[in-house]
């Protein structure tokens, strides 16, 4: 029986011609390539991001928690998507100045893409996350803005965090530190 999951896990990622999140690329949202492979033996918290939503608060306690753990190996991607309700209109330029004017971010902010599982635009990174024999553990359509998944420093998604689950709670904190550990 595991034998035959880990081979649906496999068949799953083989079928994006990826074995992990590393083997994808981004742009940023300056425009330069962003393999994800630059966060080899980081753990990363990859966020579909809106500016006009309810949840763009969020924004300011991504950023506490970069700052608190980057410097043990922790990296935050964002990544903008304009797939629910219409709330991340702008273009890359406006959400970067939005982000950093009202949250100073620093983390790493990724190009607007789709993250709509339905979607036939939707970035393979994103196809990746939420399919779920890729995933088994995380996949899923992704019901709105702010979707948290957590990628270990080998590059697999270890979790999945849905967008009402703040950067402060306790679980997502706790799922960091331990991913940080390994």
């Amino acid at each position: 029986m595991m034998k035959l999951m880990l081979l649906g896990m496999v068949a799953g990622a083989m079928a994006f011609g990826a074995s992990n999140v590393y083997d994808f690329t981004l742009t940023s949202i300056d425009g330069a390539a962003t393999p994800l492979s630059s966060f080899k033996g980081k753990v990363v918290l990859l966020v579909n991001v809106a500016s006009k939503c309810g949840y763009t608060p969020q924004y300011a306690g991504l950023e506490k928690l970069y700052e608190t753990y980057k410097d043990k190996g922790f990296v935050i991607v964002g990544v903008p998507a304009n797939n629910f309700g219409a709330q991340e209109p702008g273009s890359n330029e406006e959400i970067k100045t939005f982000c950093s004017r009202n949250y100073n971010v620093t983390f790493p902010m990724m190009s607007k893409v789709s993250v709509k599982g339905g979607d036939a635009n939707t970035t393979p990174l994103y196809q990746y996350l939420t399919d779920k024999s890729a995933n088994p553990k995380t996949g899923g359509e992704i019901k709105w803005n702010f979707t948290k998944f957590l990628v270990d420093k080998k590059g697999n998604v270890i979790n999945r965090f849905e967008p009402a689950v703040t950067p402060e709670a306790a679980d997502l904190v706790k799922a960091v530190e331990a991913a940080l550990a390994q």
